[in-house]
């Protein structure tokens, strides 16, 4: 209220204000005047709690909302009395057309704030543009402040991204910005404190999330972390924490530690939910109406839009369905058992974060665990001070030993887990080999086999010592993959204008990704020896180590063939070092590319290899 005071437009639409429509008002009284409509299905981020297992069926796009339906759409809800919409997704900021649509929707008349919820990964380039065009309120999602656990949840990279968004949102006068963390048992609860310390000096709302059940998140009431055992944990830690006010609508609790900038709140969807003074209402991406997170029940405005209905009739519709929502949850008494879209298709609150298919607890005494170094692995998972180099060591411990193991909250099978270098979980493993020279126990029948050591004989050269190809045609098919690594150290200064992406020649980590998949494409022409091979797979990433001012390198191969794919990773890795090199070059010289190895091979006649 303060801030429509303050502005020139907030006055007049407070002096202008109209008597809220009753086509927006349930039977209990509620008026919906905020609408949170959904841009797209998509997302650059594949969040193992946002994306089912079985992952998501995607609408269509001639089934989307246009830019001119959501317009159209936006235009009835303000009119009839909305003073609030936020742009979610999916990620919204990867709709091309997103600040076109900001800035249509700034243009119509009554429309107080437009908010939009983003991972954050193009936050910082696009924001400035977003800006101008009228957003004025910011969430990100961000569930950790560990680099590689955020990495390992995403599978992808962008920790560093989502932290320059945040900043870039504060430098830009954002006040505040709030970040959202959804709080799980067994996950991140032990850095509730590190979150209260980000507001310290940032005018950030970190709001705590109790999570919520939805479709492909087996949700669990044992891994929810209520909003009083959070607030009991913080104030162990800062005894003079203030209760904040806040408006009647609100779905926070705010505090807030004194002489911080910012503050936090939490968001009490489960243990003390805020029904009775819901203001919401939802659009999904396909144009469904959601008049409650909870509920499955949805009205399609896209159709009624398309076979020409009239603004009084799309009223009438929209004043039906606002006319049957419940009183609480959609009227369930027992909401673990609903049935609803999967988050990623709903845009609401990100608070489908369950991760029961990815346990961080040791597994259980009755676990089978074929040798000494696997069950040190698995019975000692890195809690969240330790993560970073030595959850990377532990996941390549664990990728070797195949663990039946079983969630005693789940009400799934047991199931064989392997968890791969990059932090993928695969389930049902369908074979295990073993490193060069190791005894190898497979899990399914306990018998132990000596794997073959590495040649003594180079198989690139031939009786006279001339070099010659291998000749792979009588090999058998097998599935081969591949991880290599490489570090450029680049000075501080260099360091510093990567992670701010101050390069004059570009964005240096996503150039140098690009680089590196194409080389591990073009090895065979590159290196004269090597075969031309039929990729399945080729990832690249690229992370920041700030004690060594370095760029760490990760590549990894994959085929279905007769010959392994370690040159392709190798070569992957060095031209993504080398672009690197040549990208920073401009600014120092100094620069050394080091520690270019092979990290682990699968597949092949000799056995795996693991340098651990």
């Amino acid at each position: 209220l303060q801030e429509l005071q303050s502005s020139g437009r907030g006055r007049f639409l407070l002096e202008h204000a109209v008597p809220f429509s009753a086509f927006l008002t349930d039977s209990f009284g509620r008026q919906h005047n905020y609408l949170r409509i959904s841009l797209t299905e998509k997302c650059n981020l594949r969040c193992q709690y946002c994306m089912p297992e079985e992952g998501v069926q995607l609408t269509p796009k001639s089934e989307l909302l246009t830019a001119q339906e959501i317009i159209t759409l936006a235009r009835l809800f303000v009119k009839e009395g909305v003073e609030k919409i936020r742009l979610t997704g999916g990620e919204p900021l990867i709709r091309p057309d997103v600040v076109d649509i900001v800035g249509q929707l700034y243009k119509l008349e009554g429309l107080k704030t437009i908010a939009v919820t983003t991972n954050g990964i193009n936050l910082a380039r696009l924001l400035p543009r977003l800006k101008e065009a009228g957003l004025n309120a910011i969430n990100i999602s961000l569930d950790t402040l560990v680099p590689a656990k955020f990495e390992f949840i995403v599978r992808r990279k962008g920790f560093h991204k989502v932290m320059e968004g945040i900043h870039k949102a504060t430098e830009l006068g954002y006040r505040p910005v709030k970040v959202n963390c959804v709080v799980m048992r067994g996950f991140n609860e032990d850095e509730l404190l590190g979150f209260v310390d980000f507001t310290k000096d940032l005018p950030l709302d970190v709001r705590f999330i109790e999570y919520m059940p939805f479709d492909g998140n087996k949700w669990n009431f044992k891994k929810m972390v209520s909003y009083k055992e959070m607030l009991d944990t913080i104030k162990q830690r800062w005894p003079e924490l203030e209760k904040l006010p806040c408006e009647a609508s609100s779905t926070a609790k705010s505090y807030k530690v004194p002489h911080f900038q910012g503050q936090i709140s939490f968001i009490t969807s489960m243990s003390e939910h805020f029904c009775g003074s819901c203001n919401r209402l939802r659009i999904t991406a396909d144009g469904n109406l959601k008049v409650c997170l909870f509920g499955n029940s949805e009205v399609s405005l896209r159709d009624h839009l398309r076979s020409g209905a009239s603004e009084e009739e799309l009223v009438q519709i929209i004043g039906a369905a606002v006319g049957r929502k419940k009183k609480q949850h959609a009227g369930m008494f027992n909401i673990s058992q609903m049935k609803n879209r999967p988050m990623i298709l709903i845009g609401g609150f990100p608070v489908s974060k369950m991760y029961s298919h990815v346990t961080f607890f040791p597994p259980p005494e009755s676990a089978l665990m074929s040798f000494p170094l696997c069950q040190d692995a698995l019975q000692n998972p890195p809690n969240s001070k330790q993560w970073g180099h030595t959850f990377s060591h532990w996941l390549t411990l664990r990728a070797s030993c195949c663990v039946f193991q079983k969630d005693p909250s789940s009400m799934f099978d047991t199931k064989c887990l392997e968890a791969s270098p990059v932090g993928q979980v695969s389930t049902d493993r369908q074979s295990e080999e073993a490193s060069p020279g190791s005894e190898f126990c497979t899990g399914a029948s306990g018998s132990c086999a000596e794997v073959p050591r590495a040649s003594d004989n180079l198989t690139h050269t031939d009786e006279e010592g001339r070099a010659t190809m291998v000749d792979v045609g009588g090999k058998p098919d097998s599935r081969r993959s591949a991880v290599a690594g490489a570090v450029v150290r680049l000075g501080e200064k260099a360091f510093g204008m990567v992670r701010q992406n101050q390069m004059k020649k570009g964005d240096v980590l996503a150039v140098a990704q690009i680089a590196g998949i194409q080389g591990a494409k073009l090895t065979s022409q590159l290196i004269p020896l090597c075969h031309n091979i039929a990729l399945n797979h080729v990832e690249v990433s690229l992370s920041l180590d700030e004690a060594r001012y370095a760029v760490v390198i990760r590549s990894s191969c994959q085929t279905w063939g007769r010959t392994g794919v370690e040159m392709e990773a190798l070569t992957a890795a060095s031209l993504a070092a080398l672009t690197v090199y040549d990208m920073c070059k401009a600014v120092t010289h100094d620069i050394v590319i080091e520690e270019v190895k092979l990290l682990r091979k699968t597949g092949g006649q000799r056995g795996d290899f693991s340098r651990i």
